[in-house]
């Protein structure tokens, strides 16, 4: 295990191993004593009580009722928090929802967030350089005919006439040399999309309908708005700004997008897929897996709570809340259509919400209740399983033999 580790002995590996800590906590025993070359055994003994000492205090004692504690936690500041959509911090016209309607989001499991986005990072040159990141942008930003030229429409021939501009033609395919090229594509992409038989001369492209129509007429004119010619069409704007890289301590070209498509995004040449983020949990846990999902909803949530000023909540009850949403393996909301409608018991699924439809559905099925929980023991009256209420106390005989108490004393057990 300690094969990495240069200047750890044997002794010094059993030290550490005696205290029982999580394996990573003794990787970071081990690389501090490789820090300061030349520890003793009992410096090595005293840098392991020291980390075993702080693992203590951190843990959680037993009974303790972590999920009440919890939602305080959580729910006493969001009180505190505003109803507003806000500028995301330092990007100027991306409007992103913060505040309670982004706890309630996430907490929901929204299928799609109200202001979908992106952080995109970039790698080598791209990061580096404006017109090699504008290259990325191209690809991602959804390109349709408004920004490409104008629209025309002549209703006594019935034609449509797309004027196209070249300087943004060379803009928009900046790999491509030859503009009439591009115009061509972008042809034979309105053919397809609408249908239609197009004529072109240069930069100029002109449709019909078949059948003289003023009114189909001005449908072409509306569904060509619509076609995406380059881009994603879920992205409809990317801006560029330029941060500092925590990683090389330089500074580094960022997209920030105005709508999500993550896993299109992620394989687009340029693209550091290892530091892109999504605020969608549901399109990084399609993309990435539950794991990183429940890494999205930890951080996403402690970003809200950050900019309310929040952020002294304790990281961990957000990772409950996280555990909690993602432990079956998918994505599950906390309200009655996810973990709170799901519970074995009857009384904490009728609890919380249509008290009536989970009493008559339990009788109709003849479900019973063990009263294991929280909520259902509070109900009827029961001393609630938690702290010192999950300890039953039995009381033996005082028997004497010589004097002596028998082994059938008082005594504590747990359930």
């Amino acid at each position: 295990m300690t094969e990495e580790y240069e200047y750890i002995t044997d002794d010094i590996e059993a030290i550490v191993t005696d205290y029982n800590l999580p394996e990573s906590l003794r990787h970071r025993i081990y690389e501090t004593i490789e820090d300061r070359e030349g520890v003793t055994i009992e410096q090595a003994d005293e840098i392991a009580q020291a980390i075993s000492s702080r693992y203590e205090d951190s843990r959680v004692d037993a009974h303790d009722p972590v999920g009440t504690v919890s939602a305080q936690s959580i729910g006493e500041p969001g009180t505190q928090m505003t109803m507003n959509t806000f500028h995301y911090a330092g990007v100027a016209e991306i409007d992103v929802t913060q505040g309670l309607p982004r706890l309630i989001e996430l907490v929901d499991a929204r299928k799609t967030p109200d202001t979908p986005m992106m952080t995109v990072h970039l790698e080598d040159e791209y990061a580096e350089n404006r017109e090699r990141a504008h290259e990325v942008v191209w690809q991602m930003e959804a390109t349709k005919i408004l920004a490409l030229g104008d629209i025309s429409t002549n209703v006594a021939d019935m034609i449509v006439q797309v004027d196209l501009n070249e300087d943004t033609l060379a803009e928009r395919w900046p790999t491509v040399d030859n503009i009439d090229t591009v115009a061509q594509e972008i042809a034979e992409t309105i053919e397809d999309a609408l249908g239609v038989s197009t004529r072109r001369s240069e930069t100029l492209i002109e449709f019909g309908p078949e059948e003289p129509s003023y009114r189909r007429l001005l449908q072409l004119v509306e569904e060509l708005r619509d076609i995406v010619f380059k881009g994603l069409e879920d992205i409809s704007r990317v801006v560029i700004r330029k941060e500092e890289n925590e990683q090389t301590d330089g500074e580094e070209f960022v997209l920030y997008t105005e709508g999500s498509a993550f896993g299109d995004v992620l394989s687009i040449e340029g693209v550091d897929a290892s530091r892109t983020t999504s605020n969608n949990i549901h399109e990084v846990y399609r993309n990435l897996g539950v794991e990183a999902a429940r890494e999205a909803i930890i951080n996403e949530t402690m970003e809200t709570l950050r900019e309310q000023g929040l952020d002294d909540v304790n990281v961990r009850h957000l990772m409950l809340v996280a555990d909690i949403m993602t432990n079956r393996g998918e994505i599950e909301s906390i309200g009655r259509h996810g973990i709170s409608g799901s519970k074995d018991s009857v009384l904490a699924r009728a609890a919380f919400e249509v008290t009536v439809n989970h009493l008559l559905d339990a009788a109709v099925h003849g479900e019973e209740d063990d009263l294991d929980g929280v909520i259902e023991n509070v109900i009827v009256g029961k001393p609630v399983s938690i702290g010192t209420g999950d300890v039953d106390l039995r009381m033996g005989s005082l028997e004497t033999d010589g004097g002596a108490p028998s082994d059938s004393a008082a005594e504590h057990t747990d359930d």
